[in-house]
């Protein structure tokens, strides 16, 4: 039995939209894959809700301003994802 480990998966998931570059006539299936990757890596949210439009200030939570970083983090590979493909 092999195993295999988040990375490997991860990039196996990749690959499914390496060779399903959407090229206009393609894009519901470009679309569900890209959900599928993103979903996979647990940034599907990244599509569904926006980045707030002002960082947290300095005296907000830590918990707050790290759910910020990590969604403006998270939404700029995902951008950076459906650009290269």
């Amino acid at each position: 039995m092999i195993i295999m480990t988040t990375n490997t998966s991860n990039n196996i998931l990749r690959s499914i939209l390496d060779k399903e570059k959407l090229s206009g006539t393609n894009f519901l299936d470009w679309h569900r894959n890209l959900r599928i990757v993103l979903k996979h890596d647990r940034k599907l949210y990244v599509l569904e809700k926006p980045v707030p439009e002002e960082e947290p200030p300095s005296s907000a939570p830590k918990a707050e301003r790290d759910a910020y970083k990590k969604h403006v983090d998270d939404a700029n590979e995902t951008t950076c994802l459906m650009l290269a493909t």
